[in-house]
């Protein structure tokens, strides 16, 4: 059988490639201007065209998968007001947080009765359903993207959250970090993972 997609499922996801995507770099260049660092809007990357931010590979993992990733943006710690690595935690936080900011959106017409919330993950094509997988896929993306393994984001947090020297030993992992975090996703722990923190956060996100 031909692999296949259902249409909601793939508007959903085109949604999070061509705005949830483009946001979460957008908020990494946003948040590090603000703090004195010009490197990403110097390189045309604080913005939110796509077409700035896309990654072809990633693009089209999005789309077959749900999970993929688009063009890090350029950060410098060291040009801004306050110290690096605290200020790196800032704008890799933001990232995540424009994240959950869209499922946060996505939410609202759930949360005030207009859309049914047991509609989502209906193969039937409709707004509930569309909605309901952009706000899944964007909570994915900022669960995912917080694990603290570089090149996540969720280890440039932990390194800014630490105290020096144990943010050094965390960094001294990092030409190791992409091949543990592969075989994480080999092995299924990132899905568990996953699994465990998604499912509590849409219910506090729909429901609660």
């Amino acid at each position: 059988m031909p692999f296949q997609l259902a249409p909601a499922t793939l508007l959903a996801r085109l949604i999070v490639l061509v705005i949830a995507m483009p946001v979460h770099e957008w908020a990494h260049a946003w948040s590090a201007y603000q703090l004195g660092d010009d490197t990403a809007s110097l390189r045309g990357r604080l913005s939110l065209n796509p077409l700035a931010h896309l990654d072809p590979l990633g693009s089209l993992l999005i789309l077959l998968t749900g999970f993929g990733w688009a063009q890090p943006v350029p950060v410098n710690p060291y040009r801004m007001r306050i110290a690096s690595r605290p200020g790196m935690a800032l704008s890799a936080l933001a990232g995540p947080a424009s994240n959950f900011l869209v499922a946060m959106v996505c939410a609202i017409p759930f949360r005030v009765g207009w859309l049914n919330y047991w509609e989502i993950g209906s193969t039937t094509f409709s707004l509930a359903s569309v909605l309901g997988m952009v706000a899944r896929v964007s909570l994915g993306l900022a669960v995912f993207n917080m694990v603290p393994l570089y090149p996540l984001d969720g280890e440039k947090v932990l390194v800014g959250l630490l105290p020096h020297d144990a943010g050094n030993k965390l960094l001294a992992l990092r030409p190791y970090s992409p091949y543990i975090l592969m075989a994480l996703i080999a092995v299924g722990g990132i899905g568990l993972v996953l699994g465990l923190l998604l499912r509590p956060l849409e219910v506090l996100l729909f429901l609660l």
